[in-house]
């Protein structure tokens, strides 16, 4: 059987179909795994032995459309659930099945604040697409698999493996970002080495943070990767609602969440089937205004900030330094 698993992005939402390719490769008899996706999250799959096939776009499916029509694939699995890949399935035409996206749900959670009934996580989810091929979740960890050229030794920065503390600084959107006098406030209790990662657009925050003595700036300087083998050697991982939160909960790496503007009901939390103790949510609770999207602004909707401006630092930093000493 021949199969074409769909997810274009982002980090973290590839990252979380990696059960379900898994499950796919291993339940099924001889079965033949593609996956499609966009360019520059190629890299999340050109690794993973139970692909054997990625093909990649730009923009538009119709670059490499001619291609997945001569595959003559027997399904595919749409975990992105858009117009693109409707049409993709629609060009192709052969069975499919998509996951529940919720948008309903959602939508009332941030403009009513009415609770979700499905409460499951986004993979749970993501198995629904499956579910006719008769697949079903192993309950086991995602999967991320490092190359040997992105292995980091990081003992040239003067570290030793699980004696550590990674800071994933960044992510998408500012309202999903502590202020940088947050983070500092954090960094202030912490007295173990901090390894601080994110891309080109985190550099100047990383330059500030690092005027603390037992910070270590790796902002901008390696590929997501590179960025993986750090976490993966951490002892825990200090995040927000991002993608390298999901890279870690593959590696079962200890995950200390912040969350502002989203929230983990939309079903995108570190994903720790058998133990949830290995993560915990940081959250400003009781705020008219949260969620106020399902994404993120670059700026507070409301000009205040609360979810990040009243988060508690202490108890971030106590908790991180608990599970670092649990760790060590």
């Amino acid at each position: 059987m021949k199969i074409l698993v769909v997810r274009f992005s982002s980090i973290g939402d590839i990252v979380l179909t990696s059960p379900v390719v898994r499950c796919l490769k291993q339940q099924i008899p001889n079965a033949t795994i593609h996956f499609l996706t966009k360019k520059s999250y190629r890299p999340l799959v050109d690794n993973n032995p139970y692909i054997d096939q990625v093909y990649a776009i730009d923009k538009s499916i119709d670059e490499c459309l001619p291609r997945l029509k001569n595959e003559k694939y027997d399904f595919v699995v749409d975990l992105h659930n858009n117009l693109r890949t409707f049409s993709l399935k629609n060009k192709l035409r052969v069975p499919a099945a998509a996951f529940p996206k919720l948008h309903k749900e959602k939508w009332l959670l941030v403009n009513f604040k009415k609770e979700m009934k499905d409460k499951r996580h986004i993979v749970d989810r993501y198995f629904e697409a499956v579910k006719s091929l008769k697949v079903v979740n192993d309950l086991l960890p995602c999967d991320f698999f490092i190359s040997q050229a992105d292995e980091v030794d990081v003992l040239r920065y003067d570290l030793k493996p699980t004696q550590y503390i990674a800071f994933a600084v960044g992510a998408q959107f500012a309202t999903k970002r502590m202020p940088v006098e947050k983070m500092k406030e954090i960094l202030s209790q912490i007295d173990v080495p901090v390894v601080l990662l994110g891309g080109p657009t985190d550099q100047e925050v990383g330059k500030e943070l690092s005027k603390f003595s037992n910070v270590i700036d790796l902002t901008g300087k390696l590929s997501i990767g590179q960025s993986a083998s750090v976490v993966k050697q951490s002892a825990v991982l200090l995040t927000h609602d991002t993608g390298l939160m999901h890279i870690a909960s593959a590696f079962q790496i200890p995950i200390v969440s912040v969350w502002g503007n989203t929230v983990p009901a939309f079903g995108m939390y570190p994903y720790y089937p058998s133990d949830s103790s290995k993560f915990s949510v940081h959250e400003v609770n009781g705020l008219a205004c949260r969620p106020c999207s399902k994404i993120g602004f670059q700026a507070c909707p409301k000009k205040h900030f609360n979810c990040m401006q009243l988060q508690d630092t202490k108890k971030i930093a106590l908790d991180l330094m608990s599970r670092f000493n649990s760790k060590v």
